[in-house]
């Protein structure tokens, strides 16, 4: 087999899982945004752990029941500005799943679909460059 034909093959496959990606983050958003409920949280700081290296804090809010649920923005929050402790922040949930919680932020609720839209341009414009 060519290098280059299996080269613009991965590049390929890796530019279409991309993109496949950005769309269903994208449907995950228009989903959120059509039937997800909206709720202040607030933002604590994150509990000293020995190993934990991740210094964002943590959102509180509750959901729909009375529930209390504390929400982690993960790799999104230091990258986006999340507010300091004691700030509130708006949250977006699926009904009945308060734990698959969002900030409904544009920055971070489409940051990762512009990511994926990145990276799979960035793959197919490899690719391209490769088959040449």
């Amino acid at each position: 087999m060519d290098v280059k034909l299996l080269l613009l093959t991965l590049c390929t496959g890796l530019g279409l899982g991309f993109l496949v990606l950005a769309v269903r983050q994208l449907a995950v958003v228009a989903r959120l945004w059509v039937r997800g409920l909206l709720v202040t949280g607030v933002v604590t700081p994150r509990p000293l752990v020995m190993g934990d290296r991740r210094r964002t804090g943590l959102v509180v809010f509750t959901d729909h029941l009375g529930r209390t649920v504390v929400f982690d923005p993960r790799a999104y929050g230091p990258l986006f500005g999340l507010p300091s402790a004691g700030c509130t922040v708006p949250v977006v949930y699926p009904r009945k799943r308060p734990t698959a919680a969002r900030l409904w932020i544009p920055r971070h609720l489409l940051a990762p679909v512009f990511g994926a839209f990145l990276s799979s341009t960035v793959a197919f414009v490899t690719g391209n460059m490769l088959a040449r």
